[in-house]
């Protein structure tokens, strides 16, 4: 999760829940101008975020003068293992990508093993991130 995508996302999402609540009075749809500007990034990078949050299902968009992005569902029913899966369509920690010597005792058993923890390490960040909203994660901020 180095690359920061999951840490966009749930900036973007947690920005649009404040939104939501009239956080910013009059401002119920965000613009990625605005919401970069929160992040301090390039108006692109969130738009190609919004773009698979809006494929999820969790983001809606509007365009015009008075468009921008806004959740798609309550804060209360989006879970953070949903962003996860969204922004991470494999798994994080990858597959083993070299092709050890078999004549090895660890060479031959290596990237089964390494699978089998990557797997268990994958599903217990779902598990964890499954047990809070992004409600839950939005309420922490003043």
């Amino acid at each position: 999760m180095t690359d920061g995508r999951f840490a966009i996302s749930i900036h973007i999402l947690t920005l649009l829940a404040k939104a939501e609540k009239g956080w910013l009075e009059g401002e119920e749809w965000l613009s990625s101008e605005f919401i970069a500007s929160s992040i301090n990034i390039n108006p692109v990078l969130v738009r190609k975020e919004i773009s698979k949050l809006r494929h999820a299902g969790l983001v809606q968009s509007k365009e015009g003068k008075n468009g921008g992005s806004a959740l798609a569902k309550p804060a209360g029913q989006i879970l953070l293992s949903e962003v996860y899966k969204v922004v991470y369509d494999r798994p994080v920690l990858g597959l083993a990508k070299n092709d050890p010597n078999p004549k090895c005792p660890v060479g031959r058993e290596i990237n089964a093993h390494l699978t089998t923890l990557y797997q268990e390490a994958e599903k217990g960040l779902l598990e964890k991130l499954g047990q809070t909203t992004l409600q839950q994660f939005e309420e922490q901020f003043r």
